[in-house]
């Protein structure tokens, strides 16, 4: 059941927009790109049992439905687009004692209170500032209908923000400070692949409107699918993120707020969190952060062009087990391929079974598409797949979502 209570008269820390019961207990069958995504709609979601996740639900961490020198976008050598910032502005320390009170103090200004208003309401939610010019990361439903954005420094500065885009389908965006001061401390960005189950983390956000609120806690899963669905918009969109499952306590308003290490490096975005039943909204040590290279990637476009391009692989998929060599995998059973796509382009056939994606396991078809997601156009992939009983490995460079 999908619950919207935005427009509840409630305080703000109890109207957060909820999402879809059953994070791991529906089987979306998804196309592995949704409209938005340059793909067919997907077919309605089933039922399934619920032994893998209990009765959870998954929700944003707004607190309302409206939660509210230069900078230069760098190719990289593998194509992708990252933010730099000018050296004329310092970026916050890399903390080498790796204790929690070190790090809460060296990042503690690299973090924004972001509040919204509109017609329906107002909101709340966190950003983290990316460079001198007052480009702020945020989540996309933190601001998305907003017709006024406010910024809060770690000082209690206010300044107004516009917005520089927006990516639905990854629930990302990006805000600029109008006037930014030239004080500004942007955050010093880690790496998804260096990330470890059981490192101590740190997020840093707004939870319930307390802005600078530091919690803690450590991974407790990489990897893991997490599907929630935006009711802001016409329809709904479906965002699928092979997220960072962290247990340190967050909660609504800490959305689009980092998750540090105890270097001080962004690892991740808060974006959502899992519940326990309908109405249920505060932190049960399920909280899941959008990985830091993924953000990068898409913040650096957003700043660049005002939008982001996505891979494309052009198949739709169900979740499977499959046998091979004696052994049960779990994966995406191949329904469809789309003709001209790079699916079709590498050989992959109904009935094919990806189990493996660049030597990562593929627990279904939720996990390959939050696998594709990660992936800039124009990257190749090698897929591994159970055919008719058999394990082979076929090649696919991904093509771009319309």
């Amino acid at each position: 059941m999908t619950q919207d209570t935005r427009n509840a008269p409630a305080p703000a820390w109890e109207t957060e927009r909820q999402y879809p019961q059953g994070q791991q207990a529906w089987n979306q069958q998804p196309w592995e790109q949704h409209p938005r995504w340059g793909g067919p709609t997907p077919p309605e979601r089933r039922r399934t049992d619920w032994r893998d996740w209990g009765r959870v639900g998954v929700a944003s961490l707004a607190s309302a439905a409206l939660a509210a020198g230069a900078t230069w976008a760098i190719t990289t050598e593998d194509g992708q687009t990252a933010v730099a910032s000018s050296s004329a502005v310092a970026a916050a320390p890399v903390v080498e004692s790796g204790d929690y009170a070190s790090v809460a103090d060296a990042v503690r200004d690299s973090v924004v209170a972001i509040s919204t208003a509109s017609r329906a309401g107002s909101g709340l939610g966190s950003g983290v500032v990316l460079d001198a010019e007052g480009n702020v990361l945020t989540n996309h439903h933190v601001i998305a209908g907003a017709a006024e954005i406010q910024v809060t420094l770690a000082d209690g500065r206010i300044l107004p923000a516009e917005v520089v885009g927006t990516d639905e389908s990854t629930d990302l965006a990006v805000v600029r400070m109008v006037g930014a001061p030239a004080d500004l401390r942007p955050a010093s960005l880690g790496s998804s692949e260096e990330l470890v189950v059981g490192q101590e983390v740190m997020a840093v956000g707004n939870p319930l409107g307390l802005s600078s609120t530091v919690t803690t806690g450590i991974i407790s899963a990489l990897d893991r699918p997490v599907t929630t669905t935006d009711s802001s918009g016409p329809g709904g969109t479906v965002v699928v993120t092979n997220a960072i499952q962290v247990d340190a306590a967050i909660n609504p308003g800490n959305s689009g707020g980092p998750v540090f290490d105890l270097n001080g490096r962004v690892i991740g975005i808060a974006s959502s969190i899992a519940t326990l039943s309908q109405g249920s909204s505060g932190s049960i040590g399920l909280g899941f952060a959008i990985p830091v290279d993924l953000a990068e990637r898409v913040a650096g476009e957003i700043i660049a062009d005002g939008a982001a391009s996505h891979a494309f692989l052009g198949v739709s998929m169900s979740d499977a087990v499959v046998e091979v060599d004696g052994t049960r995998r779990t994966g995406a059973e191949v329904q469809r391929v789309v003709a001209g796509s790079a699916a079709a382009e590498a050989g992959l056939e109904s009935g094919d079974v990806v189990v493996a994606i660049d030597g990562e396991p593929v627990s279904g078809s939720e996990s390959l598409t939050g696998y594709v997601r990660q992936y800039s156009p124009g990257e190749s992939v090698d897929l591994e797949v159970v055919r008719r009983g058999t394990a082979e490995t076929v090649t696919a460079t991904l093509g771009a979502a319309d």
